[in-house]
């Protein structure tokens, strides 16, 4: 797949250039950073196309996904849109011979993971998410302290937990046929963090929600989120993750997640860390600051891989499998029986 002698040659951009947290400009600044040549934007609102061709002087800009692929020879394109969207455009791009990113998450359901997979595998392209935040300080710290120091000895257990009693806001990520549910937006980082932490075979998903709290107080009352979901994930290995996401949890819960091992816990957030040791039937506590974030090493990984055959880091399976167990859980949740796993 390295086709490319330089990571300048290669020619990137990006589709949605819209205003949420300016995620367009972000993604091409990135790319720039790591050595790539932004080329093009596509996006359906002609005055981010405006500001588009502002910050990124000489820009292409396209008002359809068909018009930057007709018209443009951009080799890879990420994808900054809704949930929902993020497999039809990525096959789209696939199909005409583009290498592909994907916003978080890769997509909505595994059987459109597996069709992206195999598009991408037909062609011998590059399909990834982009999960900067398997470099985030918090789980760089955490991997340390837990694999590299044992400081809570051996894990067995994930509590990954985010929320609070809150309305959701009145926008995509509200609707469940966008959004694919309350789990995916942050819960995917959350599971992201946990895979790397227990590393064994995924068995078995259970799911658990509730719906219809905040139903009649947002647009989409019949299509709303849950209110609250639980996936409950098993491991070969005997270990297990918790992961509880809710728009109505009254009683606040210390950190992301909370890892237990065998001879203590250790609690993070997004700034700090504890770590809770049993030593001499006394429970000794230590705290600390995580370190800044590498987001760079993302995009960083991709030119590296596509110019000179590195290793790939976040593969198209990798991304998978957060889905995959979002996915049962909502299924779970909806028949009320437990699923076996199709992938590890």
């Amino acid at each position: 797949m390295s086709s490319f002698k330089t990571p300048q040659d290669i020619k990137v951009g990006v589709i949605g250039y819209g205003g949420a947290f300016n995620m367009g400009r972000q993604h091409l600044t990135f790319m720039k950073q790591a050595g790539m040549t932004p080329v093009a934007v596509a996006e359906l609102d002609e005055t981010r196309l405006k500001v588009a061709r502002e910050e990124f002087s000489g820009i292409e800009t396209h008002t359809s996904v068909s018009a930057m692929l007709d018209q443009s020879d951009v080799d890879l394109v990420t994808v900054i849109t809704p949930h929902n969207t993020h497999a039809e455009l990525a096959l789209q791009c696939l199909r005409a011979g583009r290498h592909v990113i994907s916003e978080k998450p890769l997509a909505i359901t595994t059987a459109e993971c597996d069709e992206m997979i195999r598009a991408a595998n037909a062609r011998d392209l590059l399909l990834s998410t982009y999960h900067n935040r398997h470099w985030d300080g918090c789980i760089l710290e955490a991997l340390e302290q837990i694999h590299g120091r044992e400081v809570i000895g051996e894990v067995y257990r994930i509590e990954a937990h985010m929320g609070g009693y809150n309305r959701p806001g009145d926008w995509w990520r509200s609707s469940k046929s966008i959004s694919g549910g309350i789990l995916y937006d942050w819960g995917v980082h959350l599971l992201e963090y946990a895979l790397q932490i227990l590393q064994s075979e995924i068995v078995e998903v259970t799911g658990f929600s509730h719906t219809g709290f905040w139903a009649d107080q947002t647009r989409w009352q019949a299509d709303v989120n849950e209110d609250e979901a639980t996936a409950i994930v098993r491991f070969k290995n005997g270990t297990w993750i918790n992961l509880t996401m809710s728009s109505i949890a009254s009683a606040p819960r210390k950190g992301w997640l909370e890892i237990t091992g065998t001879t203590g816990t250790y609690i993070f957030d997004g700034s700090t860390y504890q770590i809770l040791q049993k030593k001499e039937g006394q429970t000794a506590t230590t705290s600390g600051k995580n370190p800044n974030g590498q987001y760079h090493r993302y995009y960083d990984n991709i030119a590296a891989h596509l110019s000179m055959g590195e290793a790939l880091i976040i593969t198209p399976e990798w991304s998978r499998r957060p889905i995959h167990i979002l996915d049962l859980a909502c299924q779970s949740a909806a028949c009320g029986q437990t699923l076996k796993a199709q992938y590890a």
